[in-house]
C-alpha cells in the first residue's frame, strides 16, 4: 500500500522519471508538488480538448538538457510560441529547418553584432543548453494559437522553484529580456550578474535590445569567474 509520504512525492505521469535528479528534488519539493497536481488536473482537460504546445515529452525539456549542477547561464522566456511546429520546450528556440520567428531572428540579429560575425547559420539553441544555459520559459504549456491561456494554471509557481533553485547556486548569469522577465532581478542574490534589456520582439527591439551585447557580456563574466565561455554559434567550417 502506498504511503501518504510517497503519494505526495510521486509526480504526474508526464514528468519525465529521467529527469536530472536535482531537478526532481526540486519538483517533488512541499511548495512545488501541489502545484503539480493542480496542472496535472488542468493540463489532461486541455490535452484531451485541445492541441497544446510543446509536445508532452518535450514539455520539461529545457530540464532535460541542462541540469541543475551545470547552469551557468539563465535565459528567461515568457510562455511557448503557438504557432504550429515552432515550441519545442526550449524558450525562444524552434527545431531547424523551421523559419526563425521574429524574436529569434532579432536574437541573431543582435548576436551577430555583438560578436562582430559576417554571417551565421540558423541559431540551435539545443547547442547553448547543453553548455549550461537553461532556456526556461516561466510558463511551459500553451493551448494551440492561443497566446498565454496557460497562466495561471500553476506555472509560475513550478517555475519560479527552479529558478529560486538556481539562486541559491553559484554565481549565475541571468539574461532578463523584458519587464516580465527583468521582474525577477530584486529576488535575485547580488552575486550574480544579472543583465536586462527590452525584450527581442520587433515591438520592442529597438528601444535597446539591439546594442545591449548580452553575448559578450556573459562570456566576460563567466571567464571572471574561472568558467569557459559559451560558444553561442557553430564553429565555422572551412
Amino acid at each position: 500500500m502506498t504511503s501518504d509520504a510517497s503519494a505526495a512525492d510521486a509526480l504526474p505521469a508526464w514528468v519525465p522519471p529521467e529527469l536530472p535528479t536535482d531537478w526532481l528534488h526540486v519538483l517533488r519539493s512541499p511548495a512545488v508538488s501541489p502545484c503539480l497536481r493542480q496542472l496535472d488536473s488542468f493540463l489532461e482537460r486541455e490535452w484531451a480538448g485541445h492541441q497544446v504546445f510543446p509536445p508532452r515529452a518535450s514539455v520539461f525539456r529545457a530540464l532535460q538538457l541542462t541540469p541543475l549542477q551545470q547552469v551557468r547561464v539563465v535565459i528567461l522566456g515568457q510562455d511557448p510560441y503557438h504557432d504550429d511546429d515552432q515550441a519545442n520546450g526550449l524558450a525562444f528556440a524552434v527545431d531547424p529547418p523551421r523559419t526563425l520567428p521574429p524574436s529569434l531572428r532579432n536574437i541573431q540579429r543582435e548576436l551577430q553584432r555583438d560578436l562582430q560575425l559576417p554571417n551565421a547559420a540558423p541559431l540551435k539553441l539545443e547547442r547553448w543548453a547543453v553548455q549550461g544555459v537553461l532556456l526556461l520559459n516561466t510558463v511551459l504549456t500553451v493551448r494551440a494559437h492561443s497566446a498565454n491561456s496557460h497562466r495561471g494554471q500553476g506555472w509560475e509557481q513550478v517555475t519560479q522553484a527552479l529558478l529560486e533553485a538556481v539562486n541559491r547556486g553559484p554565481a549565475t548569469a541571468f539574461i532578463l529580456w523584458g519587464a516580465a522577465a527583468s521582474g525577477i532581478a530584486q529576488r535575485l542574490h547580488s552575486r550574480h550578474y544579472v543583465l536586462t534589456s527590452p525584450h527581442p520582439s520587433p515591438l520592442s527591439a529597438w528601444r535597446g535590445f539591439f546594442g545591449s551585447r548580452p553575448f559578450s557580456r556573459v562570456n566576460e563574466f563567466l571567464v571572471g569567474e574561472g568558467h569557459a565561455r559559451i560558444d553561442w554559434v557553430e564553429p565555422q567550417r572551412g
